[in-house]
């Protein structure tokens, strides 16, 4: 899932890295800290807040969140898939913009499908050899539905395995890798932004722009508030990076550009800050609350809304700003992003793993009995943030060392297999058409003539 090498779009390789990061604070906050999706935690007293902490503050929240990573990656998504064609139209080479979405739509199902297949795969064995025990009897709410039980017979577990690929891609859900829900929704948002750079092949660049906001604002008042509305989004922010206007606007206006670049994104990440719960707690967030409930469709999905649309801002603010581009370009956030897809796919089995037996041991307690009399698990008790934070100095080095071996070994034999797919499918170059373009000029006809003598030449 690199990003190409057409155009210089390393920074969003790098924006892409910091998701991933977001996205494995989310998960480590939703199993050990849920407070931190609060305004602020309940008091003792029935509508009694206390005072927020550090983590639960505007702008901190976002690291915890992780909203704003998943609408990260449906942007890319976008932005990436348009990329190419783009420069190519702009190119005036219609011709060699169709083969390249050709190309890219009949190789996506099958780059997501493979390694997505090989992390359950991965997942089914750890399940199915007893290693997810400790992460089912532990007291944490989020480890314990998270991790499948494991099933102990061999036709229904390889049953459920096959099931649960299936529906990963027909039911956006995966017992095994609750994860993955992302890959048919992002699927689908490829597949239409394919299919609207072919229908917008042969119109101005700014109209395309135009017809990607239209698209934006389409799936915007029909309360799409994630993959339709960004996947657009991020055509325009291609067609706009790309843009003569663009480049003269900051080699013109050194000081004009860094100003409206801040205030698109400090505005964007707090309007990202939206909390999930108790958002009556603050002024801020009854602020937000209004502000959303004033300008989205009916019943629409507050968290998703008010990351995507911190998100348009941030992203705007970073393509008018070449010092951020940089910075995102360093080779840390590089590194980052090429381990971004791996570290999606593998952090959620390292939680319930690894992690699980560095907090709660590799013991069970025995089993005890309940009120009713029957038996029940006697569950394994957390043993606080700084047991958490202290082991978390070896364990995030062990995510990325384990998606590092993937990328170096799992990802490439996925993409031969990928590869060799589409080479099996795909007609000979000798039986492809030779350049037919639909809405191409045609040649003009020769005039004909009333009285003429033999065959035309």
């Amino acid at each position: 899932m690199g990003i190409g090498q057409e155009g210089n779009v390393k920074w969003v390789d790098g924006l892409r890295g910091l998701a991933s990061v977001t996205v494995v604070f989310s998960h480590l906050s939703r199993a050990f800290v849920g407070e931190v999706f609060a305004a602020a935690s309940e008091g003792e007293k029935e509508g009694e807040f206390l005072p927020p902490t550090w983590y639960q503050l505007p702008f901190v929240r976002l690291l915890f969140q992780g909203r704003l990573g998943v609408s990260i990656f449906a942007l890319v998504t976008g932005y990436v898939c348009a990329l190419k064609p783009i420069k190519l139209y702009r190119q005036n080479n219609p011709e060699s913009a169709f083969t390249a979405v050709s190309k890219s739509a009949l190789r996506r199902f099958p780059r997501l499908f493979f390694p997505g297949a090989a992390a359950t795969v991965v997942v089914w064995l750890l399940v199915e050899t007893g290693l997810y025990t400790i992460a089912k009897h532990t007291d944490s709410f989020y480890l314990d539905v998270m991790s499948q039980p494991r099933i102990g017979s061999l036709l229904p577990a390889l049953t459920k395995l096959i099931q649960e690929i299936v529906a990963t891609w027909t039911k956006r859900k995966n017992d095994y890798d609750s994860a993955q829900w992302t890959m048919l929704p992002l699927l689908q948002e490829s597949t239409a932004i394919y299919v609207f750079l072919l229908a917008t092949a042969y119109i101005k660049n700014r109209a395309r722009m135009v017809c990607a906001l239209g698209m934006v604002a389409f799936y915007w008042l029909s309360s799409d508030s994630l993959f339709g509305l960004l996947g657009f989004f991020g055509i325009f922010l291609a067609e706009f990076q790309m843009d003569d206007f663009t480049n003269v606007f900051l080699s013109t206006q050194p000081i004009l550009a860094p100003i409206i670049s801040t205030v698109n994104i400090v505005f964007g990440m707090y309007i990202a800050s939206y909390p999930e719960a108790n958002i009556d707690a603050l002024s801020w967030s009854r602020n937000l609350h209004s502000f959303f409930t004033a300008i989205l469709p009916q019943d629409p999905d507050y968290g998703h809304f008010s990351s995507s649309i911190g998100l348009i801002f941030i992203s705007f603010g970073i393509v008018l700003s070449p010092f951020l581009q940089k910075l995102l370009s360093s080779k840390y956030l590089l590194f980052l992003g090429r381990m971004s897809f791996a570290v999606y796919l593998l952090h959620h089995s390292m939680m319930k793993t690894v992690l699980a037996w560095m907090l709660y041991g590799i013991h069970t307690k025995p089993a005890h009995m309940n009120d009713k009399n029957e038996p029940e698990i006697t569950r394994l008790e957390y043993p606080g943030h700084a047991t958490l934070l202290m082991w978390s100095i070896v364990w995030w080095p062990m995510l990325y060392g384990v998606a590092y071996l993937w990328t170096t070994h799992v990802d490439p034999r996925c993409e031969r297999m990928a590869n060799k797919l589409v080479e099996w499918v795909k007609l000979d170059n000798a039986q492809q058409s030779n350049g037919y373009l639909p809405m191409a000029p045609m040649m003009q006809a020769q005039p004909s003539h009333a009285h003429h003598n033999g065959p035309p030449a």
